[in-house]
């Protein structure tokens, strides 16, 4: 690369990230703050927060070429075939151009049965894009969605400065693994970014992967972070875990969605329900993943609690969705810019079909499109997110 320019990554340069943590290497973008954090949060949602699903450098700039050194943790597990890389998208002037992937960095290894986890370091690599026009452009780098990423350096070959203020409205989201991005074929194509782009939303994505779960420092987090839009899409993590029972659900929502209103108290709020799992659909959790077909390279879980426990107040997704939809009832009364979204009108019994979850619980790519549509034309283009003006 000719005439390097080297740009220090600061806050102005990343999108999506709602704080930054300065390590030995670089920086580390976060989508949970420290101080959530440290109110319990456990080893699956760190992980899952630092994995900067939505995260993605964005500048101005003439330049040809462009690489970024960055220090990925890879994800492996005992005992089954070794996972894919993370992989980069290349935004020029909102299109996809290129993707790539970085080799290297450390390595977490995750031990399903055992339940351990075992953290191997390792050295940054280099992700390079180049042919790029030499005219004035708009650059994204959308950072892979499961892999947790420190920025080391951005190099170019003609200065770059952040990316100016476009108008667009701020969509800050929260949901579970399918939020986050679970299958999806890369960090652009994951639904929350498809239907950003059509809505013609600057996204800020807090799915977290297993960790949709009504935790107070995450509705504190959505409470005190700038949107002009916000969703809440929940249920599907909650059976999983079976974390709680009806009795607790109902308040439960309602002291996240208030929470959320002491900043936000006329914001357009969409309330999603979990799309279709027929697994869960009537039957109760726990869920537990098939460990013998993992080992042989297939994800798949299946419902481990009995329909019957429902009558003690056992959470299945149709109990929560119709929850749902009487809490969003009962509160828009006094709150006309409080909606509620059924999620099955994104993936549904009529979907199941022609795309089937693959391992029963996660869209794979081509439904991670077919949401982001759909969303984006019930929300943005039909409903509450739509445009007033005019």
């Amino acid at each position: 690369m000719n005439a390097t320019t080297t740009t220090p990554i600061t806050a102005e340069l990343l999108r999506g990230a709602i704080e930054l943590e300065h390590t030995a290497h670089g920086v580390l973008p976060h989508r949970l703050p420290a101080a959530a954090l440290a109110r319990g949060a456990d080893a699956q949602l760190a992980m899952a927060e630092s994995q900067p699903s939505g995260v993605r450098l964005a500048f101005r700039t003439r330049a040809t070429a462009i690489e970024l050194d960055a220090l990925p943790t890879k994800r492996a597990y005992a005992g089954a075939p070794a996972q894919p890389d993370g992989v980069y998208d290349l935004l020029v002037d909102g299109h996809l151009a290129d993707r790539g992937s970085v080799r290297g960095g450390h390595t977490l290894t995750i031990d399903m049965a055992a339940g351990t986890a075992e953290h191997r370091p390792g050295e940054p690599g280099t992700l390079r894009f180049a042919g790029l026009s030499g005219e004035d452009k708009d650059i994204e780098i959308w950072l892979p969605h499961n892999e947790t990423t420190e920025l080391v350096a951005l190099r170019t070959d003609a200065p770059v400065e952040p990316m100016p203020d476009r108008g667009r409205k701020v969509w800050l989201h929260h949901g579970s693994s399918i939020s986050h991005g679970s299958n999806a074929a890369s960090p652009s194509t994951i639904w929350p970014a498809v239907a950003a782009r059509l809505g013609g939303a600057e996204l800020v994505n807090l799915g977290f992967g297993g960790s949709a779960l009504l935790d107070p420092f995450t509705a504190r987090t959505m409470r005190d972070t700038p949107a002009d839009l916000i969703s809440v899409k929940t249920g599907i993590n909650l059976v999983n875990l079976d974390g709680m029972r009806l009795r607790v659900f109902t308040p439960a929502v309602h002291g996240f969605l208030d929470t959320i209103r002491e900043g936000h108290p006329t914001t357009p709020l969409l309330v999603v329900s979990p799309i279709l799992a027929p697994i869960h659909e009537d039957t109760p959790g726990p869920c537990a993943m098939d460990l013998t077909e993992f080992a042989a390279g297939k994800l798949t879980f299946r419902a481990e609690g009995d329909p019957a426990e429902r009558a003690a107040g056992k959470l299945t997704l149709n109990i929560i969705r119709d929850e749902l939809s009487a809490i969003v009832a009962a509160r828009a009364t006094g709150d006309p810019n409080l909606h509620y979204l059924d999620g099955r009108s994104l993936y549904g019994e009529p979907d199941s079909a022609a795309l089937p979850l693959p391992d029963a619980l996660h869209p794979d790519a081509a439904t991670h499109r077919l949401m982001g549509e759909r969303f984006a034309e019930l929300a943005f283009r039909q409903g509450p997110f739509r445009s007033r003006e005019g």
